[in-house]
């Protein structure tokens, strides 16, 4: 049993679907405070500032697994969680046609075992159809989403090619993190 120290539906997934046994809380952090500009040094800075969070609240009776996700654009931009439609719109736009890098960072920390990890998905996209992108706005399913992409979801149909873990870019590089996970129980 882990404590994903995330609100996230797709980490959530992820864990389901590996067949890890778990609980959901998220502690209180505010990314906002991070004033990087560099996507690694943020994803890595918010996901450990959650680790600390989570420890000072929640505490490690149970292992915990806090991760942050960012979009990079090809010109290396941070394509954060849009705050509104019109910055989703926009930020989908840069994606539109383009190459973006989805980067992840998780920390692991349990009483035997602490592990972080870095990973980088590359997504190829084909133009997004303007329709389809009103529609997909419109349904507010890019709320909360890095870059407001979902590459399960609305992207999906437009991704040309793929370098990386899929899981990766849905927010919890679970392929790296099993291993780690299996060590805990020797």
């Amino acid at each position: 049993m882990i404590h994903l120290a995330s609100n996230s539906e797709s980490r959530a997934l992820l864990l389901g679907k590996f067949d890890i046994d778990f609980v959901q809380k998220s502690p209180e952090y505010d990314e906002d405070q991070i004033r990087t500009t560099v996507a690694k040094n943020f994803v890595y800075t918010a996901s450990k500032g959650k680790l600390e969070a989570a420890l000072r609240e929640f505490g490690l009776e149970i292992p915990l697994l806090c991760a942050d996700t960012v979009i990079s654009a090809s010109d290396g931009t941070i394509l954060r969680k849009a705050k509104s439609k019109e910055e989703a719109r926009e930020i989908l736009n840069i994606q539109s046609g383009s190459t973006i890098s989805i980067i992840s960072s998780l920390h692991y920390k349990s009483k035997q075992i602490a592990f972080s990890d870095i990973s980088t998905t590359h997504y190829h996209f084909d133009t997004f159809d303007k329709d389809d992108l009103e529609a997909y706005l419109e349904s507010g399913l890019w709320q909360g989403k890095a870059g407001g992409c979902m590459v399960e979801g609305f992207c999906k149909k437009y991704i040309l090619s793929v370098d990386g873990y899929e899981s990766t870019a849905m927010g919890l590089q679970v392929e790296i993190l099993l291993p780690w996970l299996s060590k805990e129980v020797k």
